[in-house]
């Protein structure tokens, strides 16, 4: 429905995981991305999505949205993050914060 919306065509993978699970067990599924994927939308819960992002976050980005998500990370918050490498890279600290947005107020 998302990717519809959007007018993204993709093939989504459907896992219950981020549901219960921690940012390091995110992480692991993010790993599992095969490197011709150029794009990745995650979609979960607090606490794990705040901590993933801030567990991301390289210090390289974008200034506000940097001090937006260490400040808070409210319902339907969105971060975009620019990952350079492969999937299997990606760590704490190796991607950048490029803009924050909160669905809602």
């Amino acid at each position: 429905v998302v990717a519809a919306a959007a007018g993204w065509y993709c093939r989504p993978r459907l896992t219950r995981t981020p549901y219960l699970a921690d940012e390091a067990v995110v992480l692991a599924e993010l790993h599992e991305l095969d490197d011709a994927v150029t794009t990745a939308v995650v979609v979960g819960h607090n606490p794990t999505m705040h901590a993933l992002a801030v567990w991301l976050d390289d210090g390289e980005g974008d200034p506000v949205a940097r001090g937006t998500i260490a400040s808070s990370y409210p319902t339907s918050t969105a971060t975009v993050l620019v990952v350079e490498g492969a999937w299997t890279d990606l760590a704490p600290g190796t991607a950048t914060v490029r803009s924050v947005h909160v669905g809602r107020g």
